[in-house]
């Protein structure tokens, strides 16, 4: 069975969570694209964790994880989320976690880069994390990057990073004023945390094809959501990866193989971490509220996430676009507070209606149409079955399903793994 885990919306959705709860039916879970630049918030029996580049399933001592070669991987923030793991007594070992010899090595500079650009944007800036996922992207498709698989030839590492800075420096000193990359500092902080991980690296691809072969359970894991997809989504307000569940099979090394299904990720109501338009949004004291009930403020920065009603016109696109064959609801529980629930069940463009997911220049302009649903009222983090949720619950979670056209099969009524509820 291989499975894709995506995001429905635009990132945030609970997809850490989900991953570590359906791991246990798993034998390998991969992350296929995307950096540091975004975060998984797991609570299990071991603790909190938040994950930037490891899997999820990295928590489990029986499921082995890849680093598949669509991502980025800044080697000095995997060197702390490795040390930060095993010091919480989490096994981390070749065994356990397999890196892609094609996976690209986000370098100090890119992060420079990422960070002198949203400078200069000013007010006109992305919402960039940062982290250098843009700029290493950038150069991946520029053919000037290095690739993990590059730390196991140190000589030939050196020889073409020399070649990459001429021409990288250009841009730091030239165009932003900034101070140029060092050959030498570079090469020190390869060395210094790239050499703990060369036992890692290997022809993931290769692995993956034959564990698909004998049978193996393979969960795919994406980062963010398809309304932050680099073709799909918000552009120029998203990331710079493919985050729809197509493309995992070709992020994770294994292009020859197809997805059995895919398992969407939503919250019961709207959240945006970063800029572009975001329809949906509340403002003021109502936002202040939901904000505070759902603790909706970003794993990777920290940031306060802009929230909303749930955007039906939004969330039929991302069904659409991961091609969901079933959906997990995330955070039911946060709603409870609410006497009656606010939906955005279409957008006005231009002074008309539309139910259909418009352009991005469309999208600054859209105006939500708010309905409401009747709210339950009562704590249902005690929830585990069908049955001892509240019929408001219910038909609050049938009302979605027909809005995006797709069945809800998990709802999750709180942070802790075993806080959900089949339906």
């Amino acid at each position: 069975m291989l499975t894709a885990i995506t995001g429905i919306n635009w990132g945030d959705e609970g997809k850490g969570r989900m991953v570590d709860l359906l791991s246990e039916d798993y034998d390998i879970v991969v992350r296929y694209q995307g950096g540091n630049n975004a975060g998984h918030t797991v609570v299990n029996p071991k603790g909190k964790f938040i994950l930037n580049l490891l899997p999820s399933g990295i928590l489990r001592d029986d499921v082995v994880n890849v680093m598949g070669n669509g991502m980025v991987i800044d080697l000095e923030h995997l060197a702390g989320e490795i040390g930060r793991l095993r010091k919480a007594g989490v096994e981390v070992t070749p065994e356990h976690l397999k890196i892609s010899d094609r996976a690209v090595i986000c370098m100090p500079y890119h992060v420079m880069l990422d960070c002198l650009e949203e400078e200069r944007l000013g007010d006109a800036k992305f919402g960039s994390t940062r982290r250098g996922i843009a700029p290493v992207y950038g150069d991946k498709y520029m053919k000037k990057a290095l690739r993990m698989g590059e730390l196991l030839h140190p000589e030939r590492m050196a020889q073409r990073l020399k070649g990459i800075l001429e021409w990288k420096n250009l841009t730091i000193e030239k165009v932003y004023g900034g101070q140029a990359a060092a050959l030498q500092k570079m090469l020190d902080w390869l060395k210094k945390y790239g050499e703990p991980l060369k036992s890692y690296i290997c022809d993931t691809g290769l692995y993956l094809d034959e564990a698909a072969k004998a049978g193996k359970n393979i969960m795919f894991e994406a980062q963010l959501g398809a309304l932050r997809d680099i073709d799909f989504g918000i552009y120029p307000y998203t990331s710079s990866s493919s985050t729809i569940a197509a493309y995992a099979p070709v992020g994770a090394g294994i292009p020859n193989r197809k997805l059995d299904k895919t398992i969407g990720i939503m919250k019961a109501y709207s959240t945006c971490v970063g800029e572009g338009p975001f329809t949906a949004e509340m403002f003021g004291a109502e936002a202040e509220a939901l904000r505070k009930a759902g603790g909706e403020y970003g794993a990777a920065t920290g940031r306060p996430r802009r929230v909303g009603g749930f955007d039906v016109v939004a969330s039929r696109y991302g069904v659409r676009m991961q091609g969901a064959d079933e959906l997990a609801l995330t955070k039911m529980d946060v709603l409870s507070y609410l006497e009656r629930i606010p939906v955005c069940t279409a957008y006005r463009v231009d002074g008309e209606l539309t139910q259909a997911f418009p352009f991005t220049d469309a999208l600054d302009e859209a105006q939500p149409v708010i309905e409401y649903l009747e709210g339950w009222g009562c704590d249902i983090s005690g929830c585990r079955s069908k049955e001892e949720l509240p019929a408001q619950a219910l038909a609050y979670i049938a009302y979605i399903e027909a809005a995006v056209g797709c069945k809800v099969r998990y709802v999750s009524v709180g942070p802790a793994r075993e806080q959900y509820v089949v339906l």
